[in-house]
């Protein structure tokens, strides 16, 4: 099972760094040097290649720690190319209806759970050649699945898609939400708040994890602890731009 995932439904504090700019090995180790427990290398918004992505899961992997990748919206065909080259999971954006989180489910776990293709080493057990029968539960049962929700229709189908077998978590990515609700980052507005209280009574009721991304979490019920301290690229410019004002 997945450590990641037991952890969070322990309730323990679980620090993620987002990965959009950087593209060597040397962002994973600053995150491991600086408490992070896992890596969201995000595909969605960067012009990395899966390449680069397999290479910073590999090196997370390595340290000990969880590296999920989110994939361009709808892209499933490059999820286990991602999962083959080291990645412990995959966040799918923007889904809004039950039938396309269950063919991310599908993509991430081997015949009969899904449909992965079948392969025989992974940088998890050091590029070592397994046998399918013991690879491909170990591999199934670790792959984590998120979900994220980013729209007003995937608010209102979200107890179908938190009922899809093979779906770890659910996620709702509250800058989108906003966006979409014509309210662009005030978290306050009735509406997300509904939409979170929604989701929560869904992922209870389905025993999935709920994660809220882009907003403060403070005084958010049913809300796992998983908490994405910033992306790379916005916490090197808070950096520069810090030296800059002290060197004037």
């Amino acid at each position: 099972m997945s450590a990641f995932l037991d952890r969070l439904r322990e309730g323990l504090p679980t620090l993620m760094l987002g990965i959009r700019g950087s593209r060597t090995t040397e962002v994973v180790r600053m995150a491991h040097a600086t408490g992070h427990h896992a890596t969201l290398i995000d595909l969605e918004h960067s012009t990395m290649s899966t390449d680069v992505a397999a290479q910073l899961c590999s090196a997370a992997d390595s340290l000990g720690m969880t590296p999920l990748v989110r994939v361009p919206e709808r892209e499933y065909g490059m999820i286990g190319r991602l999962l083959d080259g080291g990645a412990h999971g995959i966040v799918a954006p923007r889904i809004e209806t039950a039938e396309q989180a269950r063919e991310v489910a599908r993509a991430c776990r081997f015949p009969p759970r899904g449909q992965r293709s079948q392969l025989a080493q992974v940088p998890q057990y050091g590029m070592r050649p397994l046998p399918a029968r013991e690879l491909n539960p170990a591999l199934d049962d670790a792959a984590v699945v998120q979900i994220l929700i980013e729209t007003p229709a995937g608010i209102a189908r979200v107890d179908d898609i938190a009922r899809v077998g093979g779906v770890d978590m659910i996620a709702i990515g509250a800058n989108d939400l906003t966006a979409e609700l014509g309210v662009p980052g005030d978290y306050d507005d009735p509406r997300v708040l509904d939409a979170i209280a929604t989701a929560a009574r869904a992922c209870r009721t389905h025993g999935k994890l709920l994660a809220v991304g882009g907003m403060p979490m403070t005084g958010l019920a049913g809300v796992c602890p998983l908490q994405i301290t910033g992306m790379d690229s916005a916490l090197l410019f808070k950096a520069i731009h810090s030296a800059a004002k002290e060197a004037l």
